[in-house]
């Protein structure tokens, strides 16, 4: 493309388009060396970080779901952080952190218990069932298909805690009126306060003899 007469380029532009992008380029690639050595090196220090082993962490092995889990922990790691940040289960919920909520609740040698207020290396050798754990062959276990019928959830926080409280409410044979189911599932709390249709799907579940 020419360029208008009227144009005149500075003193320091070359006036040749091609020499123009030529030295451009080198400019960035001048740049290049020095940018990438810093990102390589911010990169390696990342990696070595996250490979780094901590010194207090002892070997946990937490049968989680009908399978052994091999893992190396600081001692102090709740049965909660153990669950979420080392075996991607996900499921249970970090509500109040302070056991008030029940939104961790899991299943540990088919009790109920908020997973936050316990370590991980205190259930060493016990059997612990998540949510992840009642679906089986990818169906939903009847419990949760109650929940879905009668509308026990809204915005779903709370729900893997309420399932699983309420799983173990049945088993434990205090089902049997819904004074007694609500006064059994007090410690999980629901925001949206959808207590009728979790005491809804509680009886039905119940009923069904799970």
């Amino acid at each position: 493309m020419s360029l208008p007469p009227c144009y005149q380029p500075p003193d320091d532009e070359p006036s040749d388009p091609s020499r123009r992008t030529f030295m451009i380029g080198s400019a960035a690639a001048t740049a290049g060396l020095f940018v990438a050595p810093l990102l390589g090196d911010a990169a390696v220090n990342e990696a070595a970080a996250k490979n780094a082993t901590d010194p207090n962490a002892i070997s946990v092995a937490l049968n989680v779901n009908s399978k052994v889990h091999q893992l190396s922990l600081d001692p102090r790691t709740t049965l909660l952080d153990a669950l979420r940040e080392h075996l991607d289960l996900n499921g249970a919920k970090k509500g109040c952190d302070q056991g008030a909520c029940g939104a961790c609740t899991v299943l540990v040698d088919g009790r109920r218990i908020n997973s936050c207020l316990t370590l991980a290396v205190m259930n060493v050798g016990k059997k612990i069932v998540t949510i992840e754990g009642l679906t089986a062959e990818g169906k939903l276990h009847p419990i949760q298909a109650a929940f879905i019928r009668n509308d026990g959830f809204q915005c779903g926080y709370c729900t893997s805690g309420q399932v699983c409280s309420a799983f173990a409410v049945i088993k434990e044979g205090h089902a049997h009126s819904d004074d007694e189911i609500r006064e059994c599932m007090s410690g999980n709390v629901c925001r949206w306060r959808c207590y009728i249709g979790i005491v809804q799907a509680i009886r039905e579940a119940r009923d069904a003899s799970i």
